[in-house]
């Protein structure tokens, strides 16, 4: 692709290592151009590669000149980067023919560079450790506190006291509200045997982690591992088939697989338990700069996945009003298997 144009920063910080809250960039065969405003000009100069600095104070109008000299007849933009009127007034007037390829960011980057994968590894194994952190938290002092304050707490460990950036914002939920896959922080406060669930990630160089762990409130022994021990039989028996239907995926996926086969191997299990209609979203999503991206693990997707991709497998079964269980790893394809992060 020779001539494209990105206002994305995950998109922008792909193509020359550094980004910010505005900028357009624009690829023209050979050449680059950063452009933005004089708040960003010192850094975007020290660490912009690849691309020459341009800095303007209306960033359309610069943009536009910029088009009409290159002469060039078409130019590809993501119809998500841009709002209606940023569009309009970008392609007024010029003689262009702007093609619209939705996230073609994303595709490009869905096959990850091994300098990628040793920064995904890292940002997993820091997300590993603020939930060890979070457990101890929980542990020692987790008892009766509110969903609300738990999650502030999430914040303060996974982000390792603000050293980190979250990839999303946690999600902490106790029985009911785990119900509700993105669930929202109430004050319903943790007590003895509880179920939790916590869903929460870090970035690492911008590179986001992923994942989701549910267990029992024993306050004597509080942890994360996937071997959880429940007092309530129907919260066992839901765990246990969730987990199942995650490492069904995690051993039996192949690079070479179609997504929707991966999507199969965990809703398969959930389905033969009884619990198809409970299995609400898909399997998984990739991970990178993004924290959803391409390739998306879903029943109806014909993507083929391959060596160095990174994904989520992520199973769940929701009861509504009772309770809700979802298991998540975030894995990378490395000689045609997935491996978790």
């Amino acid at each position: 692709m020779n001539n494209y144009i990105l206002k994305n920063e995950n998109a922008i910080y792909y193509e020359c290592g550094y980004s910010c809250d505005n900028v357009i960039f624009i690829k023209l065969f050979n050449d680059a151009y950063f452009i933005t405003d004089a708040r960003y000009t010192t850094e975007a100069k020290a660490q912009v590669k690849g691309a020459q600095v341009i800095q303007a104070s209306n960033l359309i109008l610069e943009a536009k000149s910029l088009l009409q000299k290159s002469k060039i007849k078409k130019i590809v933009f993501d119809g998500n980067d841009f709002n209606y009127n940023t569009y309009n007034n970008l392609t007024s007037d010029l003689k262009i023919t702007f093609i619209n390829k939705t996230s073609f960011s994303q595709r490009k980057r869905m096959i990850k560079s091994d300098d990628e994968i040793k920064i995904l590894k890292k940002a997993a194994k820091l997300g590993r450790k603020g939930l060890k952190h979070f457990a101890n938290y929980l542990q020692n002092n987790g008892l009766d506190k509110s969903e609300l304050y738990l999650n502030f707490k999430a914040v303060e460990y996974m982000s390792q006291q603000g050293l980190l950036a979250l990839s999303f914002n946690p999600i902490v939920a106790i029985n009911d509200n785990a119900a509700k896959p993105h669930a929202r922080p109430t004050s319903k406060a943790l007590s003895k045997k509880d179920l939790l669930l916590v869903d929460a990630g870090v970035k690492y160089k911008r590179y986001c982690s992923d994942r989701t762990c549910v267990t029992s409130a024993d306050f004597d022994d509080f942890h994360f591992k996937r071997e959880q021990s429940f007092k309530n039989k129907k919260q066992q028996k839901i765990y246990d088939i969730v987990l199942k239907a995650q490492l069904n995926a995690i051993n039996k996926t192949r690079s070479g697989m179609k997504a929707s086969q991966i999507d199969n191997l965990t809703r398969s299990i959930i389905e033969k338990a009884g619990y198809g209609k409970y299995f609400i979203h898909s399997t998984g999503h990739g991970v990178g700069l993004d924290i959803h991206e391409y390739p998306f693990i879903n029943a109806k997707s014909d993507i083929t996945i391959e060596d160095n991709m990174v994904f989520t497998i992520e199973p769940g079964i929701y009861l509504e009003n009772e309770f809700g269980v979802r298991i998540e790893d975030t894995v990378v394809m490395k000689n045609g298997r997935a491996v978790i992060l």
